[in-house]
């Protein structure tokens, strides 16, 4: 008996009762951690991105003269790097400097485990969620993270309730 409730337990949890094991997606990460974007004009200078970094506990910025657009995208590495390389002067200069302007940029029904992937391989850790054109959030590979958990633990949930009955 338990090892059938097991195998069942295993053929829901993999999708097989229905065929069809629901993808998740960009906007289910989004439903639950929000869509602010806090962003930085590109002639703002370094000095300020770190007092908005810190004051926001952030670790990246998207740099955008509207607050719509997408210029790049700076984060507290790339503040390190420069430092190492020019020194103190570059607190003075503008984030545009600074800042990787080739963005890596994600849509609300991106798949997360794509997206995921596309982080790993890139070594990024924040993508700007941009929907026609226009910014909508930035994800970070700990909102991926943190979403992926909380699936695991809502499926093992499940199952245990399932086995249990």
């Amino acid at each position: 008996m338990l090892e059938r409730a097991a195998r069942q337990a295993r053929a829901l949890a993999l999708g097989a009762e229905t065929g069809y094991r629901r993808r998740m997606r960009i906007s289910d990460v989004l439903r639950n951690k929000g869509g602010g974007v806090v962003t930085i004009r590109p002639d703002d200078t370094v000095a300020h991105l770190l007092a908005v970094l810190s004051e926001h506990r952030i670790g990246a910025l998207v740099v955008s003269d509207d607050g719509k657009g997408v210029h790049g995208i700076v984060s507290e590495r790339d503040v390190v790097r420069h430092l190492h390389s020019a020194g103190a002067a570059v607190l003075d200069g503008p984030v545009s400097e600074i800042m990787t302007a080739e963005v890596t940029t994600c849509g609300r029904d991106d798949e997360v485990a794509g997206l995921a992937q596309t982080m790993t391989d890139q070594r990024i850790r924040h993508v700007p969620v941009v929907v026609d054109d226009e910014l909508l959030a930035i994800v970070s590979i700990g909102d991926i993270v943190k979403h992926r958990i909380a699936a695991l633990q809502n499926e093992r949930d499940q199952l245990v309730e399932y086995i249990q009955q």
